[in-house]
């Protein structure tokens, strides 16, 4: 599985009993579906080769990485987070649903290059795609080797800006420490091969 798209009605208010499954089934439909990596995220301007793969910097998302950074969400707590702490490192963020199976198939690899590269100054960011409650029932049960935020659908529309127009997840997006774009990756990441890349950097 590439990637899921999430659904539009994730953050409805509470429905009947008949409609919350009908929503249910609906839901489980829509995490089956797959997108080609192909047709889900838009090329870089001036870019040759596909948005999945290491190029020079991506100077046509640097407003993207200056919004992101402009941006304070909060954690599952509720505390609101000022994301402009992660300006000047090399940040990974992952943009992210629990209800998205290959999100929570490659959270054990994000936690173990987050601390393989922790020494180095790299940091990860998940960005939930989702609900403040289901986030926090999620991580009841599952632990995270990095911080998480709760960006609801706004998370999607900060997706949509470094690209991800379809609006697939998981998307994982590398920042180098100048704020340009370095790599970009809709559907479950290959581990060694986003080691590779930050090795780069």
């Amino acid at each position: 599985m590439n990637a899921t798209l999430y659904p539009s009605f994730l953050l409805a208010s509470p429905a009947s009993a008949p409609a919350r499954r009908a929503h249910a089934a609906w839901l489980a439909a829509v995490c089956l579906l797959c997108v080609p990596l192909h047709a889900c995220a838009a090329q870089p301007a001036g870019a040759a080769q596909s948005a999945y793969t290491a190029a020079p910097p991506y100077t046509a998302h640097d407003d993207a990485v200056r919004a992101l950074f402009a941006s304070s969400l909060p954690d599952p707590a509720g505390q609101p987070q000022p994301l402009a702490q992660y300006r000047g490192k090399i940040t990974v963020v992952n943009f992210w649903a629990s209800w998205c199976a290959p999100c929570v198939k490659e959270m054990p690899a994000l936690s173990g290059l987050q601390r393989r590269y922790a020494d180095k100054g790299v940091r990860f960011v998940g960005i939930g795609v989702d609900s403040a409650r289901n986030i926090s029932q999620f991580l009841s049960k599952v632990t995270i080797g990095y911080p998480v935020y709760v960006a609801g659908f706004s998370g999607a529309h900060l997706a949509r800006q470094f690209g991800n127009q379809a609006g697939g997840l998981p998307f994982t997006v590398v920042i180098d420490k100048a704020g340009h774009v370095r790599y970009l990756k809709l559907g479950e990441i290959d581990a060694a091969r986003l080691s590779m890349e930050l090795d780069a950097l």
